[in-house]
């Protein structure tokens, strides 16, 4: 059986906890799961404020760099749109659309039994103009 290359993305977030082996005793107590961490990895990068409590020990020049892009929320989201799959993006908003559709389906089931017994129904005139004779 051949191995399976591992999305690059992955195995950057494996040299992160190679790194921060706290999170390995976080994840062993039943305080976050490894979908959690790699998902606020991914999201906000190594470089966030939340990782601060897991580094050993973080480099003076590091903390700076850290405490700069705190503040900076507008590149922390450009960032994360960067780094979207688009494919992946456009599955999940073709699920949605599917579940909502579901949705307005079974809503228009349960209006469409209520609404024709409150409302009857008017026919329109075959014909728009009526000329009587006199």
């Amino acid at each position: 059986m051949a191995a399976k290359e591992l999305h690059p993305s992955i195995t950057q977030f494996k040299e992160f906890v190679k790194q921060n082996p706290k999170l390995i005793q976080e994840v062993r107590a039943g305080k976050a799961t490894w979908q959690e961490l790699y998902e606020d990895w991914y999201l906000l990068g190594e470089e966030d404020s939340r990782w601060n409590e897991y580094s050993e020990g973080v480099t003076p020049g590091k903390k700076e760099t850290q405490q700069e892009k705190t503040g900076d929320w507008i590149s922390k989201i450009v960032n994360a749109v960067k780094h979207m799959d688009a494919d992946q993006v456009q599955g999940q908003i073709h699920n949605i659309s599917q579940a909502i559709g579901a949705i307005q389906g079974v809503l228009s089931q349960f209006q469409g039994g209520q609404g024709s017994i409150q409302k009857p129904k008017r026919e329109a005139p075959h014909h728009p103009f009526i000329f009587r004779k006199d």
